[in-house]
Formats: structure tokens, C-alpha cells, sequence
């Protein structure tokens, strides 16, 4: 598991498949050494919380895989940095990529499905969905599979249910 450094931002790894059920663990920094606590495992709420899907963001040079979970709502995703709030924060390095750079809406239709909405949220670089840029508040319904560009990143929106 990565965590981060509260203080200073740099990236601690550690074995997390080694403890079971809700604990919490107490870290020094490698490099600041400031010392900090961490909930390890799943709690309650995130059990009982209802698959919507994920986002898997692929392997590149500016960052490694990532699986983000979206949840019901408005799901803002952008490039993680310290101060920044976001929703889907993706850990990269491509600085094409704006702190906020898109938004998936998940909702329930009248007949009980999920759908998945897609928009740009003024990004400097633009949202490409399967390599066609969205327009200035364009919003496109997608679907599992599809493949979501944000500067150098790309991410392909997963499902529940669906394959890999």
C-alpha cells in the first residue's frame, strides 16, 4: 500500500495485506521524519457502500496503474496536489493534466441503471473521450470500456459486473 506524508508529500510503502479488519498504524517519514497515523482496512461504511464502478488509469511515464473508485454524484477527477480537493485524485506527474480536469456523473435511471456522464470542466488541455475531444460544456453518456484521455493520462471507465 502507498500512503502519504501529511507534512511533506512524499510516498511511504508499506505491506497492508498483513493486517485484518480496522487498525491503526503510526509511521515516520523517511524523509521529514515527522511521525503520523494511518486507518488501515476496510471499515464498515466502506462495506456497506454500493459498487458504482471504477476508473483504471493506465501505466505510463508520468504515473503507474491505478484503480479509483467513483461513487454516486458528481465524481471530479484531476491530477493529486496538495490543497486540492478533489473527488478522483490520479498520483502523476503530467503536469497536462489540471487539478480538476473532468467530472463523471453517476446516477440511477427510471428503470434502476446506472449511467455514466462525462464533461470537461474547463481544462486547459481538454477531455477526449475515445480520442474525440468534448466540447465546451458537452456532457456525453458513456459507457463501460470507454477510454477517457486527460493530457498524457488515460483512463478506461469500469463497470460493476464488468470484465477487465
Amino acid at each position: 500500500m502507498r500512503i502519504r506524508c501529511p507534512k511533506c508529500d512524499s510516498i511511504q510503502v508499506f505491506d497492508g495485506s498483513r493486517y485484518r479488519g480496522v487498525q491503526s498504524l503510526v509511521f515516520v517519514c523517511d524523509r521529514c521524519k515527522k511521525q503520523f497515523s494511518v486507518q488501515v482496512g476496510a471499515d464498515a461504511e466502506e462495506e456497506d457502500e454500493e459498487d458504482v464502478g471504477h476508473i483504471v488509469v493506465i501505466e505510463n511515464r508520468f504515473t503507474y496503474r491505478q484503480e479509483l473508485p467513483l461513487r454516486r454524484g458528481d465524481n471530479l477527477i484531476g491530477r493529486r496536489y496538495p490543497g486540492t480537493s478533489v473527488q478522483v485524485p490520479v498520483e502523476t506527474s503530467d503536469t497536462s493534466m489540471d487539478h480538476r480536469h473532468c467530472i463523471i456523473n453517476v446516477k440511477t435511471n427510471k428503470r434502476g441503471q446506472l449511467v455514466y456522464t462525462l464533461r470537461d470542466n474547463r481544462s486547459l488541455t481538454g477531455t477526449f473521450l475515445n480520442n474525440d475531444i468534448l466540447g465546451d460544456s458537452e456532457r456525453r453518456v458513456v459507457e463501460g470500456g470507454a477510454i477517457v484521455t486527460l493530457g498524457a493520462t488515460t483512463f478506461i471507465l469500469r463497470t460493476p459486473g464488468e470484465e477487465e
